[in-house]
């Protein structure tokens, strides 16, 4: 992978800025990580000039509404472009077993047969597996469960070409279970619901979420060179990339990272 193309940073009440998502470009394509709360990814790819015959790759991560229900409208438009012949080659979508179901329900009770019709013969779930690992774009994907108490979810692990590891451990707090996924990362992408002087107004303890304080003394422990800090709220957006960087450098000695939608990322 050459960058990374944040196109949304918010959490799932976010308003102001869409539901964390991202994509990764190597060469003309593109490697999208889940698609948000709905029919703003498609907003999100256009400002970021990334066309949908460019992609054909998605990691879904787990079933959340503001992961998901994005891929209703990823799932319509790139099959609107293959009923269009504008779309060459096939749909990929990774994912682990119950939601190959979830995604199809989804797109069968909100969009017609015309769309759906493409499932499994030109739009392809591959299952992923605790440790299964994917060669995509070039790059070795080792897949994970993170463990989640919530609900059901996948991160991933990136050893690229280039000799870069990256770890994106979903969007919960990093446990020690990860370690072999994560230890030796030069990337780590992590949630952080919000800062640690404002979690008794947000309360991410109880949403099973991290402080931006709790992210960095992680990142710092495991000495990651490069943190990115996203999944956040969205109630003073103007001022958030100042006030969570200014918390984190207490902590973290790295280079700390707390992009805004629409920034990019290189490696």
């Amino acid at each position: 992978m050459e960058n990374l193309i944040v196109l949304g940073t918010g959490n799932a009440q976010a308003v102001h800025c869409y539901n964390t998502c991202f994509a990764m470009k190597n060469g003309e394509e593109y490697f999208l990580t889940d698609a948000g709360g709905g029919n703003g990814i498609l907003l999100a790819l256009e400002n970021q000039n990334i066309p949908l015959e460019k992609i054909h790759h998605i990691f879904v991560s787990h079933a959340h509404n503001d992961h998901i229900l994005g891929m209703v409208w990823m799932i319509r438009m790139i099959a609107t472009s293959m009923n269009k012949s504008k779309y060459e080659g096939n749909l990929h979508i990774y994912c682990h077993y119950e939601l190959v179901e979830i995604i199809k329900t989804l797109s069968r009770l909100t969009i017609g047969k015309k769309f759906t019709a493409h499932f499994d013969s030109r739009i392809l779930f591959h299952v992923v597996e605790n440790g299964s690992q994917q060669e995509i774009l070039g790059d070795q994907f080792t897949f994970f469960d993170i463990g989640s108490t919530k609900e059901k979810q996948f991160g991933y692990q990136i050893r690229m070409k280039n000799g870069v590891l990256l770890a994106f451990p979903g969007d919960e707090p990093y446990r020690e279970t990860l370690l072999p996924y994560v230890q030796g990362a030069d990337w780590l992408l992590h949630e952080a619901f919000c800062l640690y002087d404002q979690r008794d107004i947000f309360k991410p303890y109880e949403k099973h979420h991290s402080t931006v304080m709790d992210a960095c003394k992680l990142a710092e422990g495991l000495n990651i060179p490069n943190l990115v800090l996203w999944h956040t709220e969205d109630k003073d957006l103007a001022h958030r990339k100042q006030k969570y960087t200014a918390e984190g450098q207490n902590y973290y000695h790295g280079n700390l990272l707390v992009p805004d939608d629409g920034e990019i990322i290189s490696f």
